[in-house]
């Protein structure tokens, strides 16, 4: 099985309303992401994807549109986290995203994974697909979803 991967960085601010430490308060992280496909090499003589399980910078575009520019410089704030929706909400403009589940990096890894599945679903005809989500939220934590696994939550 041949797979390729994608890198990918954004800031967005979040809390873990809940959380014991100090995870609780108001923060924010660089996040680190990386996209694993899978698929059969493209061949199609005179094509640009010629030799590519995808190009590069075509899972990077389509990436930014689908998921990192929505949640760049943006605060991703669980849905039922009222407090801090109504502040967010009393700012004019402030680009917020609210999501139906608390904002760790394992609910966010599986979140970005359930929005990028069906971008990259098989484009060429050649079974290509989304094979892992890993997002870092530090150099040193970071979660991991495989497919197949990843429609709860």
């Amino acid at each position: 099985m041949l797979t390729i991967t994608r890198k990918l960085e954004f800031d967005a601010g979040h809390r873990i309303p809940d959380h014991k430490s100090q995870c609780r308060n108001l923060h924010g992280h660089r996040y680190t992401l990386l996209i694993t496909l899978v698929g059969a090499v493209v061949e199609a003589d005179g094509q640009s994807d010629n030799g590519m399980i995808m190009d590069f910078s075509d899972i990077k575009a389509l990436a930014k549109t689908h998921l990192v520019d929505l949640w760049d410089h943006a605060f991703l704030v669980y849905r039922n986290d009222t407090a801090v929706r109504q502040f967010l909400d009393s700012m004019p403009d402030h680009k917020t995203v609210v999501l139906d589940r608390i904002p760790t990096v394992e609910n966010l890894a599986k979140a970005a994974f359930d929005i990028l599945k069906n971008v990259y679903q098989d484009r060429y005809g050649t079974g290509l697909s989304l094979s892992k989500i890993t997002l870092y939220e530090t150099p040193n934590c970071w979660a991991e979803v495989n497919g197949g696994g990843a429609s709860n939550g």
